[in-house]
């Protein structure tokens, strides 16, 4: 199988976001079952620059990375357990959240307050997926949940969303021009 250079830079990226994503996990703050990670400003990155396929794609190879044990979720852990821990939940809200945003940013025509929503859609994502399985791993009300597994959260991720956008607006230009493509700048 043939792999045209536009591809394979895809897959590069892919995987620049997949090894930022993992970096990201190291700048963790445990304050309880939930750490707070810079993981999220990746995802959400991965949506806005690679798309919606691409995004998931990264989201994918970071989260498989992690499945078989290389130590790239929060505080350097990693291994099929995490999935059924407090955080698993937060986990696969990353991969449907870069989709999303992803897709909505494409749709958008990249307009700046069309990726704003699409970030907060995405991380709206992740505190349903996320909240949803604390509560059931935990056995905590949903009160409690997201006491604990969105509210000490927010104010981190309105500043993480505040700063994807230029970062995005910096790279977006090296991105697509290195797949040839031309796309709206809002």
């Amino acid at each position: 199988m043939d792999v045209s250079a536009k591809q394979l830079k895809r897959m590069v990226y892919a995987a620049l976001m997949a090894a930022l994503t993992a970096a990201g996990a190291y700048i963790a703050i445990p304050i309880g079952p939930v750490p707070i990670v810079l993981q999220n400003l990746f995802i959400m990155l991965a949506g806005l620059l690679l798309g919606g396929r691409w995004g998931l794609i990264s989201v994918g190879v970071y989260l498989l990375a992690g499945a078989v044990g290389l130590p790239v979720f929060a505080g350097g852990t990693g291994g099929v357990g995490k999935f059924v821990g407090p955080t698993g939940g937060y986990l696969l809200g990353f991969a449907a959240a870069a989709y999303l945003v992803g897709v909505i940013s494409e749709s958008g025509h990249r307009r700046v307050a069309i990726d704003v929503l699409a970030m907060v859609a995405g991380t709206l994502i992740i505190y349903a997926f996320g909240v949803s399985w604390l509560k059931v791993v935990t056995g905590m009300s949903f009160s409690k949940a997201f006491a604990v597994g969105m509210f000490p959260f927010l104010i981190g991720d309105a500043l993480k969303i505040a700063a994807a956008i230029p970062i995005a607006r910096a790279l977006r230009p090296i991105i697509d021009g290195s797949f040839g493509v031309a796309r709206a700048a809002g």
